[in-house]
């Protein structure tokens, strides 16, 4: 697989291109508020007695704020998809281990959630009203 192959969006009618775009606006806001906390203190967020390394804490909090404004551009989209996927694998492994269930409290429904959104652009990319669609135009993504 070429890089452009990786980046460029798939065919998308309007409708659903209108909806993606309302989804990475709403959850890339969202990660940012997430990950602005964390970006302000990227390797140590968790604190000075965190079992999780710096270098993963990074990661997290540059999926998270970096991701969000990327699903808001729509710029990278399947890339910042992955990270912020990843990022909550951890996320629902972490709280289940610690004796969390998907619904009540504490819960890890809303991590599934945000797997879910970034598994769904993963796959589809940002859209035709994405910068990813301006960026890597010559994908042979035919127009609809």
């Amino acid at each position: 697989m070429n890089m452009q192959a990786l980046f460029c969006t798939t065919s998308v009618r309007t409708k659903g291109s209108l909806a993606l775009l309302v989804l990475r606006l709403i959850c890339g806001v969202a990660f940012m508020m997430h990950g602005w906390g964390k970006i302000q203190n990227p390797m140590s967020w968790m604190g000075p007695d965190a079992a999780t390394p710096g270098i993963f804490q990074f990661l997290a909090a540059l999926s998270e704020f970096g991701g969000g404004l990327a699903w808001i551009l729509g710029l990278l989209t399947r890339l910042a998809s992955f990270g912020i996927l990843c990022t909550m694998v951890v996320a629902v492994w972490a709280m289940y281990s610690n004796g969390a269930t998907f619904v009540g409290q504490p819960s890890f429904e809303l991590p599934a959630v945000y797997f879910a959104v970034a598994l769904c652009l993963m796959c589809l990319g940002g859209g035709k009203y994405a910068l990813d669609r301006l960026a890597f135009r010559k994908c042979g993504v035919k127009e609809e």
